[in-house]
């Protein structure tokens, strides 16, 4: 199976040298079994300061972008550094590059790409691109939720979306100042547009990625393919 990790800055816990390299094991352990993986890493916390700072001493929205960009790919050589030779030597810049790498049978990791963009967007674009069998994002969050978790206790989570519903809910909570989703509105466009399965979920225990993409199970949200009503690849191999 073709997999794309999406692995939030905050999950990855740049500080945590133990977190950082129980990812690694995990996502090893997937190129072991057979799999053909890329992640893509986020900025997280790290981005956010280095971003408030430079905003304090009058950085415009493009060059905070970039700051974006470059901090996320200072997560990806670190996620790097704690991987195998299986994976490429640097972090790939474009879609191209990266899918050379996963052609060849390495890991290939990205950060950013270019000012505007999420690494959600990335991450989604990515498995477009290499039409990948499942996109997992590992956020800080169990799931996607009908209004923010973090301001509103309320909030339900969702078992099942379709693409479709998953561009409406998320297009609903970032119309709410202050709030956020665990997947951006571009990134959902574009997991609808390529019709790629997704999985988001609560990567801050590492394992749970590896189990999801052996199994199938997780306690986060499914975001099924218009055309498919039940999961193709774990049916396979039942």
């Amino acid at each position: 199976m073709k997999i794309i990790v999406s692995l939030g800055g905050s999950v990855l816990a740049p500080r945590d040298s133990e977190r950082v390299g129980a990812h690694a094991t995990v996502i090893e352990g997937l190129a072991e079994e057979g799999h053909t993986v890329g992640a893509v890493v986020g900025g997280g916390t790290v981005a956010r300061k280095y971003i408030h700072t430079a905003r304090e001493l009058g950085a415009n929205e493009i060059e905070l972008d970039q700051l974006g960009v470059d901090t996320t790919r200072l997560n990806a050589r670190l996620l790097i550094a704690a991987l195998s030779e299986r994976a490429a030597t640097r972090p790939a810049r474009d879609y191209e590059t990266a899918g050379a790498a996963l052609r060849r049978g390495e890991i290939a990791v990205m950060g950013g790409v270019t000012p505007g963009q999420t690494t959600d967007a990335v991450s989604a674009a990515l498995a477009e691109y290499v039409n990948a069998d499942l996109l997992v994002y590992a956020t800080s969050v169990p799931g996607v939720f009908d209004a923010d978790p973090d301001e509103n206790p309320d909030a339900q989570r969702f078992d099942r979306l379709s693409a479709g519903e998953l561009v409406d809910v998320i297009a609903d909570i970032e119309m709410t100042a202050g709030s956020s989703a665990p997947v951006d509105l571009l990134a959902a466009k574009i997991i609808e547009r390529s019709g790629v399965r997704t999985v988001v979920l609560d990567g801050t225990d590492p394992d749970r990625i590896g189990h999801v993409v052996n199994t199938g199970e997780h306690d986060g949200t499914d975001i099924v393919p218009a055309e498919s009503d039940e999961p193709t690849y774990w049916a396979m191999n039942d």
